[in-house]
């Protein structure tokens, strides 16, 4: 029997994979991996040059990826694994499932246990407009981890949009500013300083914050 040839893609799932040692054939642009193929972007996958690598196993995710894009790939035959992480625990599963499917060993994530809040976060993710999360994401369930809480928690969109005065008005203690998906300069930063001048405006590594996968326990850890 031979590995899966697997085409992700989903960065957080070829970064996992890889680290699982499966046979990855392709990725995303978006994937940061140089020496493998890619085929395009996570929202414009080349669907004609997936279906030519004859894959065993195309990984997408029902967020990052486009409905009609692994509709293609289904009705050309291709087996998709659709992924839907939200919380840390989907993560430990999502990675045991990549595991199976690559025919690897389940490497049984140890993620730190839960520690009780210490503080209330605001964490934006885009400006013009301004946009965060709420509890129903993959970064809120990394700082309930850590011990912190959404100010935005119980938000009714998964990423809303925000004015900073409104959220200034819910006093959080601090405002984690990752580094992707918006790239925020120097200049952004004064900016939710001047907004913010009773949190504290810290910097964090977005993919700690928003890439699981077999990354997960480390980056609770650093960023606790």
């Amino acid at each position: 029997m031979h590995d899966a040839r697997i085409v992700s893609l989903v960065p957080s799932a070829t970064e996992t994979l890889l680290a699982l040692g499966a046979d990855v054939v392709a990725c995303t642009r978006f994937c940061e991996q140089p020496g493998l193929l890619h085929v395009g972007g996570t929202k414009n996958p080349d669907v004609g040059a997936i279906v030519a690598l004859a894959p065993d196993l195309v990984v997408v995710d029902e967020e990052e990826n486009r409905r009609e894009d692994a509709a293609a790939l289904a009705a050309a035959g291709i087996e998709l694994l659709v992924l839907a992480v939200r919380s840390v625990e989907d993560a430990v599963a999502a990675v045991d499932e990549l595991a199976h499917r690559a025919g690897r060993p389940a490497p049984g994530l140890c993620v730190p246990p839960t520690v009780p809040v210490q503080g209330r976060a605001f964490v934006p993710i885009w400006r013009r407009p301004w946009m965060t999360i709420n509890a129903d994401t993959y970064g809120a369930s990394v700082l309930r981890a850590v011990g912190l809480e959404l100010v935005t928690a119980s938000a009714p969109d998964r990423y809303p949009t925000v004015e900073l005065a409104d959220v200034a008005s819910m006093a959080p203690d601090v405002v984690l500013v990752p580094s992707e998906p918006y790239s925020f300069t120097e200049t952004h930063l004064d900016e939710l300083r001047a907004a913010f001048p009773d949190a504290a405006v810290v910097p964090v590594d977005g993919q700690d914050l928003f890439w699981w996968g077999t990354r997960t326990p480390a980056a609770i850890d650093r960023l606790r």
